[in-house]
């Protein structure tokens, strides 16, 4: 077995140290975007393309093996969990008077997997550049808030899986000995960021870049496992380098005429995500 790697259920897992790393990586990036923002020229053109790129790579940390090696009622947990996080930050989001872009990508980032699911989202909903920046700083808050409470409550591999918001804040929250089951739940997560991504683009029709994450995802159990760290690196390389993009178009003026209203939607959203991440373990 390559270093770096663990083992459920015959399928490849990756450890969690790499993860833990990447994700303070994408969120350096978009901040260190927002410090810079109007002493760089226009990146929209290149940070597109580097978002879906990064998307792509995406999928290969994924494996169908993977997911179904889960069982169906630990499948139909995380479907009815992303399900219930979503819509329900929407209807939140509403009820707060909320900006329908910014509340979409709260919605997505808290249900699936943190500032990855809010880079892949933006491209097809209507919204501002600070509403990603927002975004981003509330599911780095309050997934880092779920990463410290939930081991203090005893929650199970399953149930941090279920409801942690970034992929490395689930490494780090994981209890011991239940990593590995813990990253499975969260990539089965992962998983549904693509019929998301093409519910909201509506009348678009499927992006391309999500047919090559779904495409990844199908190959990855074939891919050796040198390649698959080497694809996991130029993923986060590929998405800090997008993040980068979107932050520097953010105007922290701007970011800050939202008021706290953002703060209560995440941290409605946070509830109802552990909330219903618990009750769905128990009743499948």
């Amino acid at each position: 077995m390559a270093p770096g790697y663990e083992h459920r259920a015959g399928c490849r897992l990756p450890a969690g140290p790499g993860r833990a790393h990447g994700g303070r990586v994408l969120i350096a990036a978009v901040v260190l975007g927002v410090l810079v923002g109007g002493r760089v020229p226009d990146l929209s053109t290149w940070t597109r393309r580097l978002l879906r790129a990064g998307v792509v790579l995406l999928g290969l940390q994924l494996s169908v093996p993977l997911l179904l090696s889960l069982g169906p009622g630990v499948l139909v947990a995380v479907v009815v969990t992303v399900g219930v996080t979503f819509l329900g930050t929407l209807w939140l989001g509403a009820r707060l008077g909320l900006p329908r872009g910014l509340t979409v990508l709260v919605a997505s980032g808290f249900s699936i997997c943190g500032a990855s699911a809010i880079a892949a989202v933006e491209g097809v909903v209507e919204r501002e550049d600070e509403h990603v920046a927002a975004s981003v700083a509330l599911v780095t808050l309050y997934g880092s808030l779920a990463m410290v409470a939930l081991p203090l409550l005893g929650a199970s591999a399953q149930w941090t899986g279920l409801s942690v918001h970034e992929v490395a804040q689930v490494a780090a929250a994981a209890p011991a000995g239940g990593l590995a089951t813990a990253m499975a739940v969260k990539l089965g997560r992962v998983a549904l960021l693509a019929p998301i991504v093409a519910g909201l683009g509506g009348r678009r029709g499927v992006p391309v870049f999500l047919l090559g994450f779904a495409a990844a995802a199908l190959v990855a159990p074939l891919v050796p496992e040198p390649v698959l760290g080497v694809a996991r690196t130029a993923t986060t390389v590929l998405l800090a380098a997008a993040l980068f993009g979107l932050g520097t178009a953010v105007r922290p003026r701007a970011l800050l005429r939202l008021g706290p209203r953002p703060l209560v939607l995440g941290l409605l959203s946070t509830l109802l995500v552990c909330g219903t991440g618990y009750l769905s373990l128990r009743l499948v």
